[in-house]
């Protein structure tokens, strides 16, 4: 009887912190205020929207003064989309993520082709195609298979010092994240 009664508390424990854990996962999907719908919130697909250094009623912002951020979000659904950008002023990292905030892949400038950000995101349906023909515009460009057709991408940059500032800014305002139309 005893054994009985402490096992039904300790089932009922667990049971209770687990359901707990997972109301806790789950609330930013049921609030709005997931990653996601957060840089959705920045605006239209497909741009790289900088992100202030302060939160001035935005959304999104920088927390790190010597990292600048761009995000961009996307749905690859008819076409792909290409992110590029060129060799940063110091180190950068691009992580790409789907609606779920899970991370797909990550590069940096010491892991890319040639410094510069050249990233192709597509289904698994259409990098089969592209590969079949593969144009001469993607021979050096690193391709990320998506499960989930909709996903963003963070785009950052170091400026350790104020000298740093300009170019990291420019670095990140010319980025590109568009439907790649040779598909």
């Amino acid at each position: 009887m005893v054994r009985k009664l402490i096992f039904a508390a300790v089932t009922g424990i667990v049971g209770a912190a687990l359901l707990h854990i997972l109301i806790i996962l789950a609330l930013p999907s049921f609030t709005g205020q997931d990653a996601y719908t957060r840089v959705q919130a920045e605006g239209p697909e497909n741009a790289f929207y900088s992100l202030p250094d302060v939160s001035e009623g935005q959304r999104l912002a920088n927390l790190d003064p010597y990292v600048k951020v761009a995000v961009c979000h996307f749905d690859v659904t008819s076409q792909p989309v290409r992110l590029l950008a060129g060799k940063g002023p110091g180190f950068w990292s691009l992580a790409v993520y789907n609606s779920r905030s899970d991370e797909v892949f990550s590069i940096n400038d010491r892991t890319s082709v040639d410094g510069s950000v050249d990233v192709l995101a597509a289904s698994t349906i259409q990098l089969g195609r592209i590969r079949k023909t593969l144009p001469d515009s993607l021979s050096r460009t690193i391709t990320v298979e998506l499960q989930d057709p909709l996903g963003y991408a963070v785009l950052r940059t170091m400026a350790p010092q104020a000298s740093f500032e300009e170019s990291a800014r420019e670095f990140l305002a010319d980025a590109v994240c568009a439907p790649f139309s040779d598909y």
